[in-house]
């Protein structure tokens, strides 16, 4: 475990980058807001970051350069083939969900060694609502905090799911186990950043980056016909009009107690 230094630590969480918009929301807002709010650590969820659906090395490295530390991922992370080899780099800074089969490109979680101590983060997938073959995220979660008990000092996990009962039923599963437990996937930001009675850092869904007035980043006309006729449509994302920039700050003590929680959002 690395030397604990005398100082607080504030980590921040960016909401889902949603394509070339969010990315540009990123750069644009990012490296200022390190330098103001004295950011110590960046984690973003970047699974939606190239072309609304997915990650390549290109946009990785772009968000990289704009002060973000480390991402996790979700369902969509697959989405563009010539990224796999790059999952399987142990210095590429990306988790995939554990909760995917073993021998699925990359890793589910890393430690990080930072000037502060080192970071445990995980990415992990729910299961209701979301058609993908994954083991429990209960399981998987118990075996990961099993496998590196004493190997760090703070840790994220990030809890990709699509249903609110199941990222609640995690932060308290998870309560004084895990120091911040973030809910991703439904892009929609919720009020309910809060700090657990055990002492974890909790919100159900840190929201979105990219495009305000869309249906989750893709443009308004094209959902509202699907759910409309029911006939399937081909997602265009929306690159138009003000951009969102959700995101939540944790600030953790010298001593590394989750002292608060609270969102922090912006549009340009």
């Amino acid at each position: 475990m690395a030397t604990k230094s005398k100082k607080s630590i504030k980590i921040l969480f960016i909401a889902d980058i949603v394509g070339r918009p969010g990315r540009k929301t990123v750069r644009e807002i990012l490296p200022n807001l390190r330098k103001k709010e004295g950011i110590d650590f960046v984690v973003a969820n970047g699974e939606n970051m190239t072309t609304g659906n997915g990650m390549t090395e290109g946009t990785m490295k772009e968000m990289l350069d704009a002060g973000v530390d480390f991402f996790t991922a979700g369902n969509h992370v697959w989405k563009k083939p010539e990224f796999l080899s790059e999952l399987e780099k142990k210095e590429t800074p990306v988790v995939r969900p554990a909760n995917y089969p073993e021998d699925s490109p990359g890793d589910g979680y890393r430690i990080v060694k930072t000037n502060f101590g080192n970071i445990l983060i995980v990415s992990i997938l729910g299961r209701e609502g979301i058609n993908a073959q994954v083991e429990s995220p209960f399981k998987c979660i118990d075996e990961i905090l099993e496998k590196t008990k004493g190997k760090y000092d703070i840790s994220l996990v990030d809890f990709h799911a699509e249903v609110t009962s199941e990222k609640v039923a995690m932060g308290y599963y998870l309560d004084g186990r895990a120091d911040i437990v973030v809910g991703t996937h439904t892009h929609v930001p919720t009020s309910d950043a809060r700090v657990l009675p055990n002492g974890t850092a909790y919100i159900s869904d840190a929201g979105m980056t990219g495009v305000r007035d869309s249906v989750l980043g893709v443009k308004t006309d094209i959902i509202i016909r699907l759910f409309t006729t029911g006939i399937p449509q081909k997602f265009e994302q929306e690159t138009e009009g003000p951009k969102v920039f959700n995101s939540v700050m944790v600030d953790i003590s010298a001593d590394r107690k989750v002292k608060s929680i609270h969102r922090f959002d912006l549009e340009i």
